[in-house]
C-alpha cells in the first residue's frame, strides 16, 4: 500500500479510537494495539517527511463534548512520551544527558547532572484546578491540553480537595481524579448496576452533569504538578511538591529521587510488584527531571516535554471469542447476561466468563455470538467486555429474552433492566432469597445451604420466607439425605435464629442496594424496626453513606404491601429483632483506624472486627498512611508488607491477646 494512503487510513482509525477512548470513555481496542497503530503512523511521518495538520500526533487529547462549558487552561497540559521497555528509557536518559552536556559546553550557568523523580502513573481522569486569591474558582478536565471541560461543581464533591488554600496568587494545579478500589467494591455490593472498573467510574462521575452522582462515587484525587503560577518560581520538582503539601492538596505518599537510570529501573520493577496491593488503579510510572531550570532548557516538542517520560506496564487486556451468552435470574428478579468466552489468560488468571450489564449494554457495544471481543481484567475486578474488535468471524445476533430462563414467565422491562415478575414460584429468585436470609451475616441459620433451599422449594413447596419457620422435623425427614440428626439440627438452627440482632434482620430482608454496613448504619440511626419501616426519603438521605438510590430503594421496599405482610408474618411467628446500644469501651483502639491481616488463634475476622469496634476502633480493609495499627496474625498478606513500608505500628498476636485479656 502507498505510504501516503496508509497514513491517511491510520489517521482516520486513530482519530476514531481517540474519540471512543477519550470522549466517550468506551475503549475499542487494547492499549497495546492502539500503540502499535500510533507508532506505525509516527514512523511513516518520519519516512515521508509529511505530517498532516489533522494527524493525531499533533495534538494531546480528544475532542470536547458540548454538554459542559469549555474552559481555556492558563498553562498547557502536555501529554507524556511513553516507553514500555528499558531500552527506550536508557535512550531517553542518553538524550537528556547529551542535551545537558551540549548546553554546559557553551554556557557559564551550568546545569546539574539529572536527578530523576519517580512517581506512580494513576489511571483515572486528569483534572486541572484553578485557585485565585486563595479560592478554588474552577476545575476542569484536560480536554485537548489547551481547552477542557469546566466541572467545578463535580470537583467540589471530592472532599479531599481544599476549597481554599494559603497561596493568594493565581495558580493551576494538575492531578488525577480516582475512585479507590475498596470504594468501588463497596459501591458494587449494593448497586443496581455495578460499575465496570475504577477508571471509568471516576471519569463517568466527574463528567456527569449531576454532581449528586459524582458525590455518590466518593472519589479522591492526587496532585503532582503546578502548570501555571503567578508570582512564584520553583527551583525543583520536590520544592513544587512541598508547595502542594503546604497548601493541603493531597499528594500520593510515594515519591522517589534517583540519581541514575539504573536506579529508576529498579524502582519500576519494585512498583510493578507492589502496584496491585494499593487501593487505586495504576498503569505505569512517571519519570521527571527534578531541576526546573533544566526543564526550561530542554523544553518541549509539539506534544511532549523532553524532560519527562512515562513507563507503561503491560496492559491487562486481551481479545478472545464470545462463545455464548447465559441469562441468569437473581433474587430481585433481575435477568442479567453473562458472557461465555473462549478461555484466555489475563494477568495470570484464566478467564472464561465476563460481565455484560444488560441488553442495552450488549447493543451499545455491538457484541454478537462468535465475535472477537476485548476483555479487561484489572486489579481483581470481575472481567468485563469493553467492546468488539474488527474481525472476519461469522457472528449471530444475541436475542433479547422474552421469557424467564428459569420459570418461563413473560419478562417485563423496567428502565434498562429486564425482570421476571414471578417472585412467588420462580425457583432462582426464591432460592436466592432464602439462602441470603439464612446466611451467616443475616439470620445465621446453620446448615441451611443452597441445596437445602432447592429441596424445600421443589419438594415442600415453600413460596415465601416466613414458611421457613413453619417447617416441621417430620417434613425434613421425608427429604432425601435428611436423617433425624440433620433434620433436628436445622430445625434447632431455625428456632435459634428467631433471637437476632436488628441489623442482621434488616440485612436478611434483602433490600435492594442495602448491604451489611448500610443495615448497621440504619439501625444505629433509627434504633427500632418500626422507625426504619416508616422512615422518609428525607430522613434517610441525611444518614452518612446513604445516597439517593439507596434511600429510594428502602422507601420503595417498605411501601410494598406484600413485603409488609411478609415482615408481619415473621414477627407473628416469633422472630424478635433486638437492638442493644453498645457502650464503647475506652481502649488503645479508641478513635484509631485498624487493619487486620492473617489468622488470629481463636477468633474469626468478623469476631475481631466486632470486638475492635466495641473498643472504639474503626476497622478498614486496606492499609494507607492514615492507618494507625495493623494487627498481624499467622500467614499475613501484602497488607503487612505495606504497613512496614509506611512505618505503621504492628500489633502481633501475643500483644493483641494481652490487650483483649486486660479489657
Amino acid at each position: 500500500m502507498d505510504k501516503i494512503k496508509r497514513m491517511e487510513e491510520l489517521i482516520s482509525i486513530i482519530n476514531e479510537l481517540n474519540y471512543y477512548y477519550y470522549t466517550l470513555d468506551e475503549p475499542k481496542v487494547s492499549d497495546k494495539e492502539y500503540d502499535e497503530l500510533y507508532d506505525e503512523l509516527v514512523q511513516l511521518e518520519k519516512e515521508t517527511g509529511i505530517v498532516r495538520e489533522y494527524s493525531p500526533t499533533q495534538r494531546v487529547g480528544g475532542e470536547i463534548l458540548d454538554k459542559f462549558e469549555k474552559h481555556v487552561h492558563l498553562g498547557r497540559l502536555y501529554s507524556l512520551d511513553k516507553s514500555q521497555d528499558y531500552g527506550s528509557l536508557r535512550n531517553w536518559d542518553i538524550r537528556v544527558r547529551r542535551m545537558i552536556d551540549e548546553y554546559n559546553s557553551s554556557h557559564d550557568d551550568k546545569l546539574p547532572p539529572p536527578t530523576y523523580i519517580v512517581e506512580y502513573k494513576f489511571d483515572g481522569l486528569t483534572i486541572n484546578l484553578t485557585y485565585r486569591d486563595g479560592m478554588l474558582v474552577q476545575g476542569a478536565t484536560r480536554g485537548n491540553g489547551i481547552v477542557g471541560e469546566a466541572i467545578l461543581p463535580q470537583i467540589k464533591t471530592i472532599k479531599t480537595i481544599p476549597l481554599t488554600i494559603d497561596y493568594k496568587g493565581t495558580v493551576e494545579i494538575q492531578g488525577e481524579g480516582l475512585m479507590p478500589l475498596s470504594t468501588l467494591e463497596k459501591y458494587n455490593e449494593t448497586a443496581e448496576e455495578p460499575l465496570k472498573n475504577a477508571r471509568n467510574a471516576a471519569a463517568g462521575a466527574l463528567r456527569n452533569l449531576d454532581p449528586k452522582v459524582t458525590a455518590e462515587r466518593k472519589l479522591i484525587a492526587y496532585f503532582y504538578n503546578v502548570g501555571y503560577i503567578e508570582g512564584k518560581e520553583f527551583k525543583t520538582h520536590m520544592e513544587m511538591i512541598q508547595f502542594l503539601k503546604d497548601n493541603k492538596l493531597p499528594v500520593y505518599s510515594y515519591i522517589k529521587e534517583c540519581k541514575t537510570i539504573d536506579e529508576v529501573i529498579e524502582e519500576i520493577e519494585r512498583i510493578d510488584e507492589e502496584r496491585h496491593h494499593i487501593d487505586v488503579l495504576t498503569d505505569g510510572v512517571v519519570i521527571k527531571i527534578d531541576d526546573m531550570r533544566t526543564r526550561q532548557v530542554l523544553g518541549n516538542t509539539m506534544k511532549f516535554p523532553r524532560w519527562a517520560m512515562a513507563y507503561k506496564f503491560e496492559a491487562e487486556e486481551v481479545t478472545t471469542k464470545l462463545l455464548d451468552v447465559q441469562w441468569n435470574v437473581g433474587r430481585t428478579g433481575k435477568v442479567t447476561p453473562t458472557a461465555i468466552l473462549e478461555p484466555v489468560e489475563i494477568a495470570g488468571a484464566t478467564v472464561r466468563r465476563a460481565t455484560l450489564n444488560n441488553y442495552d449494554d450488549i447493543r451499545r457495544k455491538k457484541v454478537a455470538i462468535g465475535s472477537r471481543v476485548l476483555v479487561r481484567r484489572s486489579n481483581e475486578v470481575i472481567p468485563e467486555i469493553l467492546g468488539v474488535v474488527d474481525s472476519q468471524e461469522e457472528t449471530r445476533e444475541i436475542e433479547k429474552p422474552t421469557h424467564c430462563p428459569a420459570c418461563g414467565s413473560e419478562l417485563i422491562q423496567n428502565g434498562v433492566h429486564i425482570f421476571c415478575p414471578n417472585s412467588l414460584s420462580c425457583k432462582p429468585q426464591l432460592v436466592s432469597r432464602m439462602v441470603h436470609f439464612a446466611s451467616r451475616d443475616a439470620m445465621n441459620i446453620e446448615g441451611f445451604s443452597e441445596k437445602t433451599a432447592e429441596k424445600l422449594f421443589e419438594e415442600l413447596g415453600l413460596k415465601d420466607i416466613p414458611e421457613i419457620y413453619e417447617i416441621k422435623i417430620e417434613d425434613l425427614m421425608k427429604l432425601e439425605g435428611f436423617k433425624e440428626k440433620k433434620s433436628k439440627n436445622i430445625i434447632n438452627a431455625i428456632e435459634r435464629s428467631k433471637d437476632c440482632t436488628l441489623d442482621s434482620f434488616i440485612y436478611a430482608l434483602g433490600i435492594p442496594n442495602v448491604g451489611k454496613k448500610t443495615a448497621e448504619d440504619l439501625v444505629k440511626h433509627f434504633k427500632t424496626l418500626d422507625n426504619i419501616r416508616n422512615a422518609t426519603y428525607d430522613q434517610l438521605i441525611n444518614i452518612p453513606d446513604v445516597g439517593p438510590k439507596v434511600a429510594e430503594s428502602i422507601v420503595e421496599f417498605f411501601n410494598d404491601e406484600k413485603i409488609g405482610e411478609s415482615i408481619d408474618k415473621l414477627l407473628a411467628i416469633g422472630v424478635s429483632p433486638r437492638y442493644e446500644e453498645e457502650e464503647v469501651v475506652e481502649s488503645i483502639f479508641t478513635g484509631k483506624k485498624v487493619v487486620i491481616t492473617g489468622t488470629i488463634t481463636g477468633y474469626s475476622r468478623n469476631e475481631l472486627k466486632d470486638i475492635i469496634e466495641k473498643m472504639g476502633g474503626q476497622v478498614s480493609g486496606s492499609v494507607s498512611k492514615n492507618t494507625d495499627y495493623v494487627i498481624v496474625g499467622e500467614n499475613p498478606g501484602s497488607k503487612y508488607e505495606k504497613a512496614v513500608e509506611l512505618g505503621i505500628e504492628i500489633i502481633d498476636e501475643e500483644r493483641l491477646l494481652n490487650i483483649l485479656n486486660n479489657q
